[in-house]
């Protein structure tokens, strides 16, 4: 692995950027030991104490064990890290984006969302005003991108009325990868995002504190975004298939 001298402000956080990228791409495999501490200074060009302050990150996050006399030891993160890694699964080696996370970041969403609507009927069944006030807002709006933002608030409602604090936190990991490719998504979201007729029978259920039909609603929403997602991608796939054949 090509490591860089560190230049930011946020030296660890550098230097746990590059390391757990390194990691994510099979730079080091699964049970491989990685440069010593002071190997690893040297080369980034930073302190040893700053090195050690990013190595107990890596350990947090379930990227690698220490081990005392062994050093460290790179973990499977498929089996040890938990949600916070997936912004750094966002990008393959070659920089592209990899398309088989978002549409796993997508099912993940389809499986969440309607159990917190679900929650957020029984909980807090006076959010769903707001869901009906954000439906008739989307109604007057054209551009996809402004439809995308209160889109966001609609499901930053969802999820905040759920008190559900373990899908509060998927939601804010799910949120990383997909700003990134928010853009790209818009136009693979149309359908999701101009559905205010389900909006606003989403905000009316939870309103109501009618729990299951909130989250048949809001799982037929959803399902609008996963398809279209699914449906570009296999668009994406065939036409890679081609330029790769020709």
């Amino acid at each position: 692995m090509a490591l860089t001298q560190i230049h930011k402000v946020s030296v660890a956080e550098e230097v746990f950027q590059q390391l757990s990228a390194g990691i994510v791409r099979g730079d080091w495999l699964a049970g491989q030991a990685l440069p010593s501490e002071r190997a690893l200074a040297e080369t980034m060009g930073v302190s040893r104490p700053l090195v050690r302050e990013a190595v107990r990150r890596l350990e947090q996050a379930g990227l690698v064990a220490i081990r005392h006399g062994a050093g460290l030891t790179v973990r499977d993160f498929r089996y040890t890290a938990g949600l916070d890694l997936l912004p750094h699964l966002l990008l393959l080696a070659d920089g592209e984006v990899d398309w088989q996370l978002v549409q796993s970041v997508m099912e993940m969403r389809t499986a969440i969302a309607p159990d917190a609507a679900r929650l957020c009927a029984q909980r807090q069944s006076y959010r769903g005003v707001a869901l009906v006030a954000l439906a008739e807002q989307m109604r007057a709006l054209t551009e996809l991108t402004q439809l995308q933002e209160l889109m966001v608030q609609v499901f930053e409602n969802i999820v905040q009325g759920s008190e559900n604090v373990a899908y509060r936190l998927a939601y804010n990991s799910l949120r990383r990868v997909y700003d990134p490719v928010r853009d790209v998504m818009a136009g693979v979201l149309e359908a999701e995002l101009r559905d205010m007729d389900r909006i606003e029978a989403l905000g009316q259920a939870i309103t109501s504190s009618d729990g299951e039909l909130a989250a048949k609603v809001a799982r037929e929403l959803l399902l609008q975004g996963q398809h279209g997602v699914e449906a570009a991608i296999a668009v994406f796939r065939a036409v890679k298939a081609g330029d790769s054949s020709m």
